[in-house]
């Protein structure tokens, strides 16, 4: 079984579950980008700062450093089960959006996914 993120109860009274490998995986990416630095106790490196940058002025500097922040927190976090192959962000007034490309290793399928953030 594949617990769905975030978390909830189903319409038995059970454990959520993902529908689908896609999904699953898709909500692992979002568990690592939304999760900020060291809130979770006993895995203090799990997760980016992603939350922090939508109030950090905009500059090509800063997307080329969140680029990297997030594909080194994919590839450690995530390296078992998918291979990042691209990462673009864009900040744009208030929110802050990622636009992930990865191969998944089960099988091999090439999927692009974005997510936002917004304040």
């Amino acid at each position: 079984m594949q617990v769905k993120y975030p978390y909830s109860i189903d319409s038995h009274g059970r454990t959520a579950s993902s529908f689908s490998e896609g999904q699953h995986i898709t909500e692992l990416i979002e568990q690592v980008l939304f999760t900020a630095l060291g809130e979770r106790v006993n895995m203090p490196t799990f997760g980016s700062s992603i939350n922090q940058l939508v109030f950090a002025p905009n500059s090509g500097e800063l997307a080329t450093a969140t680029q990297f922040m997030i594909q080194a927190a994919l590839q450690q976090w995530l390296a078992d089960i998918i291979s990042v192959e691209s990462v673009v962000v864009t900040n744009k007034e208030s929110v802050l959006y990622i636009n992930i490309q990865y191969v998944a290793k089960k099988n091999q399928q090439r999927v692009s996914t974005e997510f936002k953030k917004e304040v």
